[in-house]
């Protein structure tokens, strides 16, 4: 097999879903700086969130709360309704820092809770923190007050 083979192989496929531009550019510049081994696919709202995990369910999806046509909670809320996203951790990607939202998502089943608006650094350790669990042989759900990650 190829070499090139073989980094396809081991690239994950991440889902971010929103709708801001330079948030995305944000999230992927913070991708490379890890030098992860990643494609990322990219949906504008929810509705077309939907359509990218038809096609192909993620290694791992981050959500933004505030999109328009379908929002993250709602969601969250249809993602963790469908037995064939049991599998699929879904990491809360937002700037809404309400206690009401992060609430509302960590009971809907989201799996953790990443703040935007911090710095690079600090939005790249989070990554690191979060693709350091091994996603494909159990999912996990910290307790609530490890949900937050800061």
């Amino acid at each position: 097999m190829s070499k090139l083979r073989d980094d396809n192989l081991l690239r994950k496929d991440i889902i971010l879903a929103d709708d801001d531009a330079d948030e995305v550019l944000i999230f992927e510049t913070a991708l490379q700086e890890l030098k992860y081994q990643h494609t990322l696919r990219h949906a504008v709202n929810g509705d077309a969130l939907f359509v990218l995990l038809k096609h192909k369910i993620p290694y791992i999806l981050f959500l933004d709360i505030h999109m328009p046509c379908k929002d993250g909670v709602a969601c969250i809320t249809e993602i963790r309704k469908n037995r064939e996203y049991d599998n699929l951790p879904v990491i809360i990607y937002t700037s809404n820092h309400a206690p009401k939202i992060v609430d509302e998502c960590f009971a809907q089943g989201a799996n953790f809770y990443l703040q935007k608006g911090y710095t690079l650094q600090i939005l790249t350790e989070n990554l690191k923190k979060i693709f350091s669990i091994e996603w494909n042989g159990l999912m996990h759900y910290p307790p609530r007050e490890n949900f937050i990650l800061h």
